[in-house]
């Protein structure tokens, strides 16, 4: 069964309504605060303002207060299905809109601006309720806004350009409250979204399950229907079987009066015949003439329209049936058979097809042998053929159902059963024939016996329920059985049949879906439901104890590229050892569950100190740091894991959850393969990186962007033929950022692909700057983003630019890193193999330390290989001579290995002179590191080319 299309939309409707209703049943509430504070200022300022005005104010507020009031009860009657209403919603903003103006009033026109004594109390009374009513209208953007913009921004700019001695600070004191108002603001109402969101989750996943037990409810129907539909076919196998001993009894009656009257005479023959409705045929061959009595019977014929075998019965005969008599006549001219029966169809005179029965002999022959005359006669049998075929169809329904069906005589012996009968039980058809059903091994399992049911079945001739049965292996199943009595002509019981479908299957089908609704497929750990329903018992306990629990929340470090890479085989059966090693390190399984792919979480009731917690977590790292063998591979992964605690950090399960979630994060975001117990500052630094992501969106739209390029030394000419570009945030207020504290934030979000677009944009343009003015033309490499590299049109993006700047490809270098060459999506294969084809050069970054393979240095046109500068930064100007240095080796082998492909090396991260020394030495190609130059703005970088081009022309004598 699958979810309504509508059911998403009927959700958000519910969702809308159910806040829509909270925020009426809290707004009369800052009504009646708006109006204490009223009386309270014209207390304080009725003898200082003037009467009309602070009358006409407090009037006005009063019927804020009552249309207030109306609203609500208006809105409590109207029908939940009007309640979405646009005017609801709008009554609602407008009354806080009047209701912000007129706390607004108060600093506007009814407090003195040279009157310090009233300022104060009138102030901080107007302050403090707006700021009540703000938190209480917190939960919905909207709501907060309407009210809070009106009441807080016309005071404070109207405070802000008064020239009183206090009006200033007044005005400066409102801008700084309206601040940290709109900070606890946002975060109530992302607290609430969160929560409300977590809500439709769970009601969705309920929903899912009454889906689920209407499925079950389906089956059970259907299994039902099967089972009525099986009843049928017994009783028309009853019908059929006592109407075929009427026909049979009545046949052998009709045989022996026409034996009686053959006997007796021709005449009593005619009558034999005509009361058997057999017709008596005559055949003369030699004159084809042919006398044929009840020919309207059988053919529906007039008697006199037949005459001729070959020319009025013949052409009657089924095209299919024709080969047969014509074979059955040729054998008995020919001697071979003495006389014929034989079945075959014609054609009615109503167009139909009847099934007659057709018995003849030969009476006359001449010298030779041949026919000259035959009688015999002929009757329609289409009504036995259609018995035969129920018949046939009754015995097939009895073999080829899945249910086993057993047929009793009186004394409750077994007198036939079906297939599904051995297969159900396991008893063989000749193992059963004869014995009787009863069982006195499954009786005690079974609330009433056989004996019980035959003697009920004397009055209602039917019977069904469930009950124990027992295979031949001893094994007890339940099964749901029907019995149905079988009486004969007289009323008496002839026989018992019995219908009974196994239920084993079923009830597993029930107990593995009841299950799964509480426990995850892959790991057999407690899910999302069952954990969330465990953590608000322990989070109950606590609370009645006056105890103390904790959440740990474990998420393996980059699984993703186990999954992408391995496949999700390798990654089901890592997830099923990391579950074992964790069932096996917290002994309490209520207290593990699994919440999504790759996280678990654990919740801690005992030992929960802070160094106790830490040590737990310490034993979780190292158990999922042991090596996992799956297959051919040997995996050793790390995690991150996070611990929040109840209620030294948080009061209720929401916030604990989201707490362990922020803890893990950071532990993740500080490299992972550690812990991290949540605190105060670890909620400040997620709402910092909250923020520098959102700056970071304007700073794309703002272009707040800027690219530093840092050379590239070519050895051999010891000139500057290359830079590669690096990205910087120029913020308009922290200064300078380096990429490493927003590429991680970009990746994320996926804001690096407008970021990289950017990058690329802006060194494009420069590089065709150097190229058409000089002082000399510059490669310039790029660094890309995986995920700009699986945009299927990338490619196309890149020759847009290329051609807007007017830059040549080959002036371009796309720098890779050895992951992005290890996917194996379509779009990044044909995206490389299109930037070959424009000539655009590709760079291997940081090789060495990713998943090195020589094979994609085979499959892609890659031209450079960037050393890594953790290899670089061990050299020194005695590599040389010490065999021993493992780096040495290392960087030797990458630029032999790259010149024998006809790629160029770079090393990056050179620092010294003795690393520049050796690796000149030793053949690479190009350098860059702050021996040579630091990353530099554009007109820096101009200024180095100018230096560098001065000291590389020849001395004028």
């Amino acid at each position: 069964m699958t979810f309504p299309p509508l059911q998403p939309v009927v959700n958000r409707q519910h969702r809308r309504i159910r806040e829509l209703d909270t925020l009426y049943e809290y707004s009369r509430l800052p009504q009646w605060l708006i109006m204490l504070s009223a009386l309270v200022i014209t207390t304080l300022v009725w003898d200082v303002a003037p009467r009309s005005m602070l009358l006409g104010w407090l009037t006005v507020v009063t019927v804020l207060i009552l249309l207030r009031s109306l609203l609500v009860r208006h809105y409590r009657q109207a029908a939940p299905n009007t309640r979405l209403r646009l005017r609801w919603t709008l009554l609602f903003y407008l009354g806080n809109l009047a209701s912000g103006l007129c706390l607004a009033w108060v600093q506007l026109s009814l407090v003195p601006l040279d009157t310090f004594n009233l300022q104060a109390p009138a102030y901080g009374l107007t302050a403090g309720v707006s700021l009540c009513v703000s938190i209480i209208y917190a939960s919905r953007f909207m709501a907060f806004v309407t009210f809070a913009v009106p009441a807080w921004i016309p005071p404070t700019l109207y405070l802000l350009t008064q020239g009183g001695p206090t009006s200033p600070y007044w005005g400066l004191m409102g801008v700084t409250l309206f601040g940290c108002l709109l900070l606890g603001a946002a975060f109530i109402n992302r607290s609430v979204s969160m929560a409300m969101r977590a809500n439709a989750r769970n009601e969705a996943l309920v929903a899912g399950l009454d889906d689920s037990r209407q499925q079950a409810e389906a089956l059970n129907q259907q299994l039902t229907r099967e089972i009525q539909q099986r009843r049928q076919a017994e009783q028309r196998l009853r019908e059929s079987h006592t109407e075929l001993e009427e026909r049979v009894s009545r046949r052998t009656m009709e045989l022996q009066q026409a034996s009686d009257a053959l006997q007796a005479s021709e005449a009593q023959l005619s009558l034999a015949l005509d009361a058997s409705q057999l017709g008596l045929w005559d055949w003369d061959l030699i004159s084809d003439r042919v006398y044929h009595s009840h020919v309207a019977e059988i053919f529906g014929l007039e008697e006199d329209s037949v005459t001729s075998m070959l020319h009025h019965l013949k052409p009657r005969l089924h095209p299919e049936d024709a080969p047969l008599v014509r074979d059955t006549l040729l054998k008995h001219m020919k001697g071979q058979i003495p006389s014929y029966r034989i079945e075959y169809r014609v054609m009615h005179a109503d167009g139909s097809w009847i099934w007659v029965e057709d018995s003849g002999r030969a009476v006359a022959r001449d010298e030779n042998g041949r026919v000259l005359r035959m009688i015999g006669t002929r009757r329609d049998v289409s009504a036995r053929k259609q018995q035969d075929e129920q018949a046939q169809l009754a015995a097939t329904v009895f073999q080829a159902t899945a249910e086993g069906i057993f047929i009793l005589d009186p004394e409750l012996r077994i007198l036939s059963v079906n297939h599904a009968f051995s297969v159900i039980t396991g008893y063989a058809l000749e193992e059963c024939i004869g014995h009787p059903i009863y069982d006195p091994v499954v009786q005690s399992k079974n609330q009433q016996s056989l004996e019980d049911l035959k003697n009920s079945l004397q009055t209602a001739d039917r019977w069904e329920g469930e009950r124990v049965g027992q295979r031949r292996s001893g094994e007890l199943y339940p099964q749901w059985m029907q019995l149905a009595v079988v009486r004969d002509s007289s009323g008496t019981i002839s026989h018992y049949v019995g219908f009974f479908a196994d239920l084993s299957v079923h009830r597993q089908t029930e107990e593995q879906l009841q299950y799964l609704t509480t426990h995850d497929a892959l790991t057999q750990l407690a899910n999302r439901n069952m954990f969330t329903q465990r953590l608000q018992e322990a989070t109950s306990r606590a609370r009645q104890n006056g105890s103390t629990l904790a959440l740990m929340h474990v998420d393996l470090d980059r699984f993703k590229y186990i999954n992408d890479t391995l496949g999700h085989k390798v990654a089901d059966e890592l997830l099923q050892q990391v579950a074992v090693r964790l069932r096996e390190l917290t002994p309490e399984s209520t207290s593990l569950a699994r919440l999504s792919a790759d996280e678990f979480v654990i919740i801690i009731e005992d030992d929960t100190q802070p160094e106790q917690l830490a040590h737990r977590a310490d034993q979780v790292l190292e158990v999922l740091r042991q090596p996992v063998n799956i297959g051919e591979h040997e995996l050793i992964v790390t995690a991150s894991v996070g611990i929040s605690q109840f209620p030294k950090t948080a009061r209720d399960n929401l916030v604990l959850i989201t707490q362990a979630n922020q803890a893990m994060q950071h532990a993740k975001h500080l490299g992972g393969n550690g812990f991290q117990f949540f605190t105060d500052s670890l909620q400040a630094y997620s709402l910092d990186r909250l923020q520098l992501e959102n700056q970071l969106r304007k700073a794309l739209d703002d272009d707040q962007l800027v690219v530093h390029y840092q050379p590239k030394l070519h050895l051999s000419t010891d000139q500057i033929g290359g830079a590669e570009a690096l990205v910087r945030w120029q913020h308009p207020e922290r200064g300078l950022i380096m990429p490493g504290h927003f590429i991680e934030i970009a990746e994320e979000t996926g804001m690096i692909i407008a970021l990289g677009d950017a990058v690329l944009v802006k060194a494009c343009q420069q590089a065709a700057e150097w190229y058409h003015c000089g002082p000399a033309p510059i490669r310039v490499a790029v660094n890309l983003s995986v995920q700009q590299l699986r945009q299927n049109h990338f490619a196309e993006r890149i020759a847009q630019i290329l051609e807007s700047a007017n830059l040549p490809a080959e002036m371009l270098e796309l720098e890779l890193t050895e992951s992005m060459l290890l996917e194996h999506l379509d779009a990044v294969t044909e995206n490389i193999a299109a930037l070959q084809i424009m000539g655009i050069k590709l760079a291997i970054d940081d090789f060495g330390t990713g998943y090195s393979s020589l094979a994609y240095l085979k499959r892609f046109p890659i031209s450079t290989l960037k050393i890594d500068r953790a290899f670089i930064s061990e050299l020194n100007e005695f590599s040389e001579d010490n065999a021993a240095d493992h780096d040495a080796a290392i960087v030797r082998a990458i630029i032999a290995m790259a010149h024998s492909l006809n790629m160029n090396v770079v090393a990056e991260g050179v620092e010294e002179a003795g690393q520049l020394s050796f690796l000149k030495q030793h053949g690479c190609d190009e350098v860059q590191g702050y021996l040579i130059s630091r990353p530099l703005p554009a007109s820096g970088f101009t200024a180095l080319l100018l230096e560098n081009a001065e000291a590389q022309a020849p001395v004028q004598p």
